[in-house]
């Protein structure tokens, strides 16, 4: 299939919707929902916000959604009633957001690992973006962030998480290579485009 031209940040597909307005350029995206995932430190959460805010869209934290559903943390949801219940009520919360007309969603890190959420994902017509960092700016941004990441352990048993999850991660619709100095609204920016560009191949 033929990709078409993006002219000024626009992709001129049949049936765009037009999700806003970033920087004074408008984009045509032809989806309506973008999930954010990534190993925890990637700034899944920080880009959102940002990304949500300059389309004039809602932002979801799924992980903030899932604590406010079951009433606890994280990490206490883990320990008192186990990985299972946190996963199940993770999909449930997932299946909610693609109900959703227009969102960005950083999604937890753990969510995308799973085929069913990845296929969630699809089929609802969301467009998933993988924010990629190397390792050792990962590493650098851990330590304080690890109290309520029951998966976390010590930043060996963290590498090895990471590097479980990098294929599934590498299967998002868009994956982000990142040097992990860039602005968020430069990497807002970035999101952005290469969505636009992954709307025009689909």
């Amino acid at each position: 299939m033929r990709v078409p031209e993006i002219v000024d940040g626009r992709c001129p597909i049949p049936g765009a919707i037009v999700l806003g307005e970033e920087r004074g350029l408008r984009y045509d995206v032809g989806v309506t929902r973008i999930y954010l995932t990534g190993f925890m430190g990637s700034g899944k959460t920080t880009v959102g916000r940002t990304l949500a805010s300059a389309l004039g869209i809602r932002f979801v934290d799924l992980d903030e959604w899932i604590v406010r559903s079951l009433g606890a943390s994280i990490a206490e949801v883990f320990a008192r009633r186990g990985e299972v219940v946190f996963r199940d009520e993770e999909q449930r919360q997932l299946e909610l957001t693609t109900r959703l007309d227009r969102a960005v969603v950083a999604t937890g890190g753990g969510t995308y690992c799973f085929e069913a959420n990845r296929e969630l994902i699809r089929r609802s017509g969301g467009v998933s973006v993988f924010l990629e960092l190397p390792w050792g700016v990962l590493l650098a941004r851990l330590p304080g962030k690890n109290a309520d990441r029951p998966k976390f352990g010590d930043p060996e048993t963290a590498r090895r998480l990471y590097e479980e999850r990098l294929p599934a991660y590498r299967q998002a619709d868009v994956v982000l290579r990142l040097a992990g100095d860039e602005r968020p609204a430069d990497v807002a920016r970035k999101v952005l485009e290469r969505v636009g560009e992954a709307a025009c191949v689909s």
